[in-house]
This record gives C-alpha cells, structure tokens and sequence, in this order.
C-alpha cells in the first residue's frame, strides 16, 4: 500500500512539474512598434506574438493577442528579424594548417569556444544566425559551421543543422587569389591553384561513384575518408561552398569550377563584382554574392579596387546579394551600418534590408526559419530605437527563438555594445596571420 501511496505522489510531482513548467512558456506579445517583417511591407503600430520558440503572430493593431500573454509595450521603437551573417570568425575557431593546403575534413566546430565574449559582441549589433568561418590562407581550410547565438553551454546548442540526421550543420570554406598561394604544399600560382582543387574534386567524384555502385552493401563500400565524404556532400547539394574571391578574374575562376563540378556557391567579398557583376547574376551555380562594406580602404593589393556600390552593380545585375561582416575586419556591433552605407551607395532599402536578413539566410539554407518575421518562423528579431539604418538607432534587445539574450539596458549587456576592444581579451586569432579581408 506505502508503494502505492509513493507511487501516486511522484506522479503528482511529476504533473505539478510540468503544469510549472508549461506555465513558464507564456506567449509574448510585442504592440505599437513599427514591424519590418522583411516578407512584406512595414507594418505601423503592428502587433507581433511569439510562444514557444516561434512567431505564432504578426500584423497590425488589431491582431489577436492571446489572453494569458506577457504584453510589452514598444512603441516608438521598429522590430525586425535577427541579422544573419554569412561570413564571421566570431568564436575563436581556426581551420587548416600548412600540412596541406586543402583541408575539406577540417571542422571549425571542433575548435569554437561557445563561451567566447565575441558572441555577445555580434547579439548587441543584432546578428542571432551566424557562418563561422576558418580564414583564408589555403584552398580549401575546412568546414564552416552555422550557428545560432542562443544562450549556451557547449558549441551543439548553438548548431543550426541542416538535415535530419543532424550531421551537416555548415558550408565548405574555399579561397582563391593572393590568400591561399605560398611555398609547397601551397600553391604558387593561380593557375596551379585550380588545377589542385580541380584534382581534389575529381577524386571526390570517383569516392561517390563507389558508393553509388555499392548500393548500400556495406562490404562493397569503399574505406571511408572523411574529407572525401564532406566533398560529396557538396557534390549532392547537401553543403555550400563559400569561396573567399577578390578580384575579377578570380570571381571567374570561382564560377567555372562551380559550373564544371555542379556544386552550389556562395561567393564572398568579391571586390570586384562591379566588374563582372552579370557574369555572377547568369550563373546557376551561384546562389549568390556576400559582399562587405568598408570604411576605410586597404589592407591589400587584390582588394585595391573594391566598390562600396558592389551591391549596386549586383542588384541592378539581378543578383542575390548579402552583406557579411568578416568579423574583426568589420566590428559585427556595426553589422547595419554596412547596409546604410550600400544605400549611400546606390543600393535600394529594399535590398540593403534584405541584404543583412533573408537574403543571407537563403545563402546558408536556413531561409525557411530564419530573416524574415512570419508565421512559424523562429522568433528571433531585435528591437531598435529607430529606424535600422540612422546613426543615432541602437539596438536594445536581441531575441532569440523567444528568448532575450540581450538587452541594452542591462549593464553587463551594455558594455558589450559601448566597449572598446579592452573587453574582449584574446580576441585576436590565428586567421588574420594573413592580413587583410578572410
């Protein structure tokens, strides 16, 4: 009978606990902002709702708000979705060493540290959805990882997967140019470079023949390699290819061996797409170009005739285009800046909002959970002060699938966002060895 009695009383704890539970995941309504929804036009005094990770919903004023929701008050303020950032190396992550100069096994996952201040750093400029990448001084320096800044303990609960068997969670770090060229193993020529990563494909090609021809027979299956595996990957469509390219006839390169091996391409910085921005927009390999803004000119030769009316050109081209921070070239706090500054530059709102959203999520295959604000989306979006692109906004709060994981008016949070970089020791890396953009 006692056994009876403690049974029944641990399932009531049990209940009692779950009912706590369920209680503390209460909607959340946000009323009287301006809403940037990115999927639509900006809603005024709009009403945005989000429960249990995800937007549940979003119009204007007279949008249904659940009874038992948390209502916060934000008028006079605009709301969008977290900023995405297809190229950072936030973290403190590294990639290949000079043993090779192709590294498609590398994971830069294996060396983030999830605790890294650099995080915060990119939550007060408003990025929620990252690609951490390693740098740029080989052909190919390993794979790069998506990341969602929620709160965390350990690099897997910050993982953005990309497959139900949860083993692709990040794209595939190529360069070409000045970067990856150097005494052996490294290349020392551009051409020679082509050829060492043409080389690389095909054997990569022959790898999935022998598994296509096993047939799922394990004893016919060829011995595994795992740089092999993650080419195949990218031979199937699964993985994107991230190619660091500076000047024109690099972007070209980049392009041709997209074209010839078939796989996806996402190009980066692409310092002179003003050059070939209709090649870039014709291609259907290339999902799209990730450029950066700068202001202040340098750092080296390749990059010498880089436009900040890059996104302009690819715009007017029809081209997919995505801003990118290459933190710490450019400081991720400032991540809207650089849109404000393609718009200085001939680039439409329409596009310079998306540029930093929806456009980079769709270049990291994420597009259909994140950098836009709709209905069973994520629910990460950031409260502004005003409008995203003045020099007097701030960002106030970053939210994270529902989660606040930032907020100016914390004084802790604060200083990530007014600091200089005396608060971020050992914030220098192995990638900028190289100098200049990554």
């Amino acid at each position: 009978m006692k056994s009876i009695q403690s049974l029944l009383l641990a399932l009531v704890c049990v209940l009692v606990l779950e009912m706590n539970g369920f209680a503390q995941s209460t909607p959340q309504a946000f009323t009287g902002a301006q809403i940037i929804p990115i999927s639509g036009e900006p809603i005024n005094n709009g009403v945005l709702v989000v429960h249990n990770g995800k937007i549940t919903a979003i119009g204007g004023e007279n949008t249904r708000i659940p009874g038992n929701a948390d209502v916060h008050d934000a008028s006079g303020r605009v709301i969008m979705p977290g900023l995405v950032d297809t190229h950072s190396h936030i973290g403190g992550g590294d990639g290949g060493d000079r043993s090779a100069t192709l590294h498609p096994d590398v994971r830069i996952m294996d060396s983030i540290n999830p605790r890294s201040e650099s995080f915060k750093r990119a939550l007060a400029g408003g990025i929620t959805s990252v690609n951490v990448m390693p740098g740029s001084g080989h052909l190919m320096s390993g794979q790069t990882v998506y990341l969602k800044l929620r709160k965390a303990n350990t690099i897997e609960d910050m993982l953005i997967y990309l497959d139900d068997e949860k083993t692709i969670y990040g794209g595939l770090k190529m360069a070409n140019g000045t970067n990856p060229r150097g005494a052996p193993p490294s290349p020392g020529t551009r051409a020679k470079a082509a050829s060492m990563v043409r080389e690389l494909y095909i054997k990569a090609q022959e790898y999935q023949s022998k598994i296509e021809a096993a047939d799922g027979d394990e004893s016919k299956m060829p011995p595994r390699d795992i740089g092999m595996e993650a080419l195949v990957e990218v031979l199937n469509g699964k993985r994107i290819v991230h190619n660091h390219t500076h000047t024109h006839q690099d972007i070209l390169t980049a392009i041709r061996l997209a074209e010839e091996f078939d796989y996806r391409l996402v190009l980066q910085h692409v310092s002179e797409a003003w050059k070939v921005a209709d090649e870039i927009a014709a291609s259907p390999n290339v999902i799209g170009a990730s450029i950066i803004t700068l202001d202040s000119f340098g750092g080296k030769v390749e990059a010498k005739d880089i436009k900040n009316s890059n996104g302009r050109y690819l715009e007017e081209a029809g081209a997919l285009v995505g801003l990118h921070t290459d933190d710490g070239i450019t400081d991720s706090r400032l991540f809207l800046r650089s849109a404000a500054m393609g718009i200085r530059e001939g680039m439409s709102r329409e596009t310079a909002l998306e540029s930093v959203t929806i456009a980079n999520a769709v270049m990291m295959d994420i597009d259909d959970r994140v950098g836009s604000l709709e209905e069973g989306k994520d629910a990460d979006f950031v409260i502004l002060t005003g409008d995203p692109f003045s020099v007097y906004t701030h960002v106030e709060q970053t939210w994270v699938e529902g989660q606040k994981v930032w907020d100016r008016a914390n004084e802790e949070d604060r200083k990530y966002a007014t600091g200089g970089y005396q608060i971020y020791p050992g914030q220098i890396h192995s990638h900028h060895e190289e100098g200049g953009l990554k």
